[in-house]
């Protein structure tokens, strides 16, 4: 079901991004090149890195235009180099031009973030943590960025709001602690149906010995720890929750936080602050 969601959620976007870029038509395009002259051009790696969002892009050629074909060379999650020509594509020159920019923005944002979750993972390997991505994500596309983390070798935390309780400072603020907090949360999904997992934050020792004590949850999150405190939440916990580290956590300083023992570490700047991976598309 969330497989369907997502595919439709791209198709929306597709649809989307063609309308915010070409309006009523790339007059450009249309005023200089025959409407019958055919061409083809190539997707010519300009930087080292991680190639992401090959099958986006051809779902967004295929989308325009069926009839153009696409002839992949490199797939999704292999190390590219500079030169490297990863695939080309064939037929109409109009609908090859009318789009190079929105396949040119997917893969080049895509293998960005993909180049930077490889770097963090190779960070961390030889320890058990994994490194999950947040929902600090560009709106609209979380569903390729998303992607774009799988494809580098991280995982995903929760998709959205939907799949999964996250009782973040905030929402034990405002339900008046963290008893309550979980007491309501475990009481809505049982009045609704729902079985997905809950999570809580907590920002000290005195919170987490309180979730210790009630139970009730399937993953703890550790906020804004140092590294010392990290090691002796996972001394206390021994064990019997997930632990995940979030917050003020850093490239130089991450595989510190790994070393202690937490099963995952969260990192916004996955998504929110990553360079795109410079990718051009040029007539062969």
């Amino acid at each position: 079901m969330q497989l369907k969601k997502e595919e439709e959620l791209i198709d929306e976007l597709i649809q989307l991004a063609f309308a915010e870029d070409i309006g009523d038509g790339d007059h450009t395009t249309l005023s200089c090149i025959p409407k019958t002259a055919k061409g083809k051009v190539r997707l010519l790696v300009k930087e080292d890195g991680i190639l992401a969002g090959v099958g986006v892009a051809e779902r967004i050629f295929h989308t325009f235009d069926p009839d153009l074909t696409v002839t992949v060379f490199i797939p999704d999650g292999a190390d590219v180099k500079y030169g490297d020509i990863a695939f080309t594509v064939e037929g109409k020159i109009q609908s090859l031009l009318q789009t190079e920019r929105l396949v040119l923005n997917v893969m080049q944002r895509m293998s960005g973030i993909a180049t930077t979750t490889r770097n963090y993972v190779k960070k961390l390997e030889g320890t058990k943590t994994r490194i999950l991505d947040t929902r600090k994500t560009t709106p609209g596309m979380r569903v390729l960025e998303k992607e774009a983390v799988r494809i580098g070798g991280g995982m995903n935390h929760r998709i959205g709001l939907f799949d999964m309780i996250l009782l973040k400072d905030n929402h034990i603020d405002f339900a008046g602690g963290i008893e309550n907090a979980i007491t309501r949360a475990k009481e809505y999904l049982w009045q609704q149906g729902k079985n997905i997992p809950i999570e809580i934050e907590v920002r000290n020792f005195d919170e987490l010995n309180q979730v210790l004590a009630i139970g009730g949850v399937d993953r703890i999150m550790l906020d804004n720890f140092t590294v010392e405190d990290t090691r002796k939440a996972v001394e206390s916990v021994n064990g019997r929750y997930p632990l995940e580290s979030s917050g003020g956590i850093t490239y130089d300083t991450i595989r510190d936080y790994a070393e202690t023992g937490v099963d995952y570490i969260s990192v916004g700047a996955l998504t929110h602050s990553i360079k795109s991976l410079d990718l051009s598309l040029k007539s062969v």
